[in-house]
């Protein structure tokens, strides 16, 4: 996990690197998609079409994303947890101090 080093409503989880599509692949914008609130799930990129496997969660609004960051999930339950982790304490780079683990993702279908 990283905190966003301009303002602390993302953070980024994973380094990246090459997805099942290779290493980088198109975006997937959809204009209705916005980045209204927190817990919104994005792909990380470094320009346009430059996805790859590192993704993000917004810990607030962040509409100057908006249109730039393909969209793809949502937080629907346990939001304060997300809360949580972006109030940890972190380091000069932005890192947390103690590991922060994923350890169960339940996804509806």
């Amino acid at each position: 996990m990283l905190k966003s080093p301009t303002n602390n409503t993302t953070f980024f989880l994973g380094r990246g690197g090459a997805s099942i599509f290779g290493k980088n692949f198109e975006d997937e914008l959809h204009p209705e998609l916005k980045f209204t609130g927190a817990g919104i799930l994005a792909m990380a990129n470094a320009g346009p079409d430059t996805n790859g496997s590192q993704f993000f969660l917004t810990l607030g609004p962040t509409q100057w994303l908006d249109g730039k960051h393909s969209i793809f999930g949502r937080v629907s339950q346990g939001i304060g947890v997300l809360n949580r982790v972006g109030m940890v304490e972190t380091n000069s780079q932005d890192r947390p101090i103690d590991d922060i683990k994923i350890l169960r993702v339940n996804l509806p279908i």
